[in-house]
């Protein structure tokens, strides 16, 4: 608030205020409404301004210290402990601590500000905001494809959401490849991938986030995820962005399908994935045409095919699991059991391959050869209930019985079925 000779224009308005109620141009009334106050403090103000004019309408507190005021011992002895112990603690977390160890109750504000006059704290206003520069294109096309999926109601209405998976190359800007899956999954990757490599054979790496697609959760980061086996087997080298704006290729062009592609196939009259899959090379051509940019080499760095890469095989899901001593070996609720042959009998104790195609079909392998088995399905283990003889008659009702069935049955039948019950409760009991 601004002061006026000594003053502040708050006190100078109220002082024309009160001076008008005092010379009887408006009612107390008037005046309390006007100051926002109660008729009894209108009258004290009135009384103050008769006695010692403007001056007297100036709070009394003014100059003295106020009654909230932190001590200084206080003050000190908090940021003395925050100094010492919580250094790199924020200050909520700070005042929390200082309350529960050190019996120091004071608010997480007060303590906010404390320390940022010591210099302990950086509020977020002052703080400097991330930079994420630019980095250059890569000069030649298949060098570095960037993937990602984009979760949207591609079909509007028409269709449910779905999610469409996106390959874009680093140098030219060009899409490389669109698929359409229900969700962002390791098989529909693998289905997408494969595509992408009959199209326009292998490139030399891709960059995606780190999905648990990608890379594995697991801290250590030492156990390899399904896709990175299935890249690693290809000689493509998969690349994790640490920030979406590392990948911001792919991630502008997923806001620029979702206005363009989704009109498109509006357009068409495209409700269904199958359908989206097949015209998407149609776009993608036009697409490429109007805003692809042309690469710095015009080498195609894209690798053919190895006479030795099974894409079915590669892009499979690879389990291993111990062989026993009967020939045996379960996985996915599944008991294989190898033929009795002499070169199955050698690998008792070692580790089998297990290919799951994407089709579901598995293969068991060993040392690149296809092992001939059958399949049992391992019965389903079935918990005991708990229950006590007062709600044992409830819990079959509800577990096992069929109550249709049972309202269906005439009196009779029901009346039976009550008093046997009954007769066997007494024998039990006998």
């Amino acid at each position: 608030m601004g002061k006026v000779g000594g003053v502040t224009m708050q006190e100078k308005e109220r002082a024309e205020i009160i001076s008008a109620c005092a010379k009887g141009d408006i009612t107390v009334a008037v005046a309390a409404e006007q100051l926002d106050v109660t008729t009894r403090h209108v009258r004290r103000l009135l009384e103050r301004f008769s006695e010692d004019g403007v001056s007297g309408l100036t709070s009394r507190r003014w100059g003295k210290p106020s009654n909230n005021q932190l001590e200084p011992e206080l003050a000190k002895k908090a940021l003395q402990l925050v100094h010492e112990r919580y250094a790199d603690f924020g200050p909520t977390l700070a005042c929390e601590q200082l309350r529960v160890r050190h019996k120091l109750d004071l608010s997480k504000e007060t303590l906010r500000h404390l320390m940022i006059k010591a210099g302990l704290w950086i509020p977020k206003a002052a703080r400097s905001a991330k930079l994420h520069q630019p980095r250059e294109r890569r000069p030649c096309v298949g060098e570095l494809v960037q993937i990602d999926g984009s979760r949207h109601r591609w079909f509007e209405g028409r269709g449910e959401a779905c999610t469409l998976l996106v390959f874009v190359d680093d140098a030219t800007g060009k899409i490389l490849q669109l698929h359409f899956a229900e969700t962002e999954t390791t098989a529909s990757y693998f289905e997408a991938t494969r595509r992408y490599i009959e199209r326009h054979g292998k490139p030399q790496a891709f960059y995606a986030d780190r999905a648990a697609v990608f890379r594995s959760p697991m801290a250590t980061g030492r156990t390899r995820t399904q896709f990175q086996r299935a890249l690693d087997e290809l000689n493509i080298e998969l690349i994790c962005a640490n920030s979406p704006q590392a990948k911001g290729r792919v991630e502008r062009l997923n806001r620029t399908l979702q206005d363009r592609l989704v009109k498109e196939m509006r357009l068409e009259g495209i409700s269904d994935m199958a359908s989206a899959n097949a015209w998407c090379s149609a776009f993608i051509n036009r697409f490429n045409d109007g805003f692809a940019r042309v690469a710095r080499s015009p080498l195609d760095v894209h690798e053919p095919l190895h006479r030795n890469d099974n894409l079915a095989l590669i892009l499979a899901f690879h389990e291993t699991r111990k062989l026993s001593s009967n020939l045996t070996l379960q996985y996915g609720g599944q008991l294989y059991l190898l033929k009795d042959k002499p070169e199955a009998r050698a690998l008792i104790g070692q580790r089998i391959d297990i290919h799951t195609d994407l089709e579901g079909k598995t293969e068991l392998r060993a040392n690149g050869q296809v092992m001939p088995h059958t399949c049992l399905e391992l019965p389903k283990s079935v918990k005991p209930i708990l229950v006590d003889n007062k709600t044992l008659h409830h819990v079959v009702d509800k577990k096992t019985r069929n109550r249709n069935e049972r309202q269906n049955q005439s009196q009779n039948i029901i009346v039976k079925g009550v008093t046997a019950a009954r007769k066997m409760s007494a024998q039990s009991r006998v």
